[in-house]
């Protein structure tokens, strides 16, 4: 934190001064924002994160007792993206996270995880298990007669056969949908774990259940900020009352270890909208708990 940032240059995630893509883990920003529905703004989101993620560069994490920071990153910068068009900017994200071994991206809205995804099922050669925290499903099969957009994202992964429905798992859903949309994915084998199911449950207990999904299959981590009660997390573009409190997130994540992790993003912080900079914040300690628990 003593190190300031200077005019004109970036801040990276955990202060890193490493860019080489060929350490073990690639820190990319995908300031992509327009598969948004309500508010815009999350192309912010990248700058916000990393500079949140100042906070976190003091020593361990308690919880494993590993410091993500000497985890072998190295912050990337961000992507290029295609200038107002959908198509082509997710084509550009793909061909890019190709190129990464084990990628962590800061969005950005939600779209971004299909071609994220389209690239880690390519390199594994077959679907990834998912575990997906969000207040939506995300499983609608277009958004506004927009088929691809930030809430159709996993309808598309699942018919590409990126993802293993029976092996996916979603966090804290609970807003407004519509019961065949709903259905569709309970019948493709998803596991839904409501936000109130978490409030009635326990970090642990909710986290052996996603384990006992998940297997020992390679699997893949989407943390939309909007899991998170909008008193958490003001500064999203879709915000969702009755959600996950910060500690109950952190909670499940932090048991999550052991799992045959390949790649994560962490999505939809809209820092226009945020308060005291805890939406960015809690979106540079999920990744931060991810590098602490990824074998």
């Amino acid at each position: 934190m003593a190190i300031t940032p200077t005019f004109a240059l970036p801040a990276t995630f955990l202060g890193t001064n490493c860019t080489d893509p060929g350490q073990r883990f690639q820190i990319a920003g995908i300031p992509f924002d327009l598969g948004v529905t309500n508010r815009s703004g999350a192309r912010q989101g990248p700058a916000a994160i990393r500079a949140a993620s100042r906070m976190l560069v003091d020593g361990d994490n308690p919880a494993t007792w590993r410091d993500p920071a000497l985890a072998g990153i190295a912050d990337i910068g961000n992507f290029a993206l295609a200038l107002g068009d959908i198509a082509g900017s997710l084509a550009l994200i793909e061909t890019q996270a190709a190129a990464c071994s084990h990628l962590i991206s800061l969005g950005g809205d939600h779209t971004i995880a299909l071609p994220l995804l389209r690239a880690v099922s390519k390199r594994l050669g077959g679907p990834l298990a998912l575990v997906h925290f969000d207040a939506h499903v995300d499983t609608w099969p277009d958004n506004f007669g927009q088929s691809i957009a930030h809430g159709s994202v996993f309808y598309h992964a699942i018919v590409e056969g990126l993802v293993d429905p029976t092996r996916m798992v979603q966090i804290g859903i609970r807003s407004p949908v519509a019961r065949p949309i709903y259905d569709w994915g309970i019948d493709q084998g998803i596991t839904v774990i409501s936000a109130e199911d978490v409030h009635l449950s326990t970090p642990a207990a909710v986290a052996d259940r996603i384990r006992a999904v998940i297997g020992d299959h390679p699997a893949y981590l989407s943390f939309d900020i909007d899991a998170l009660d909008p008193a958490f997390a003001p500064g999203t573009g879709t915000p969702e009352v009755g959600g996950l409190a910060s500690w109950q997130a952190m909670g499940i994540l932090k048991r999550l270890h052991g799992l045959d992790w390949r790649g994560m993003d962490v999505v939809e912080v809209l820092p226009a909208c945020d308060v005291a900079e805890i939406t960015a914040l809690a979106a540079a300690t999920v990744a931060w708990h991810y590098l602490s628990i990824v074998t």
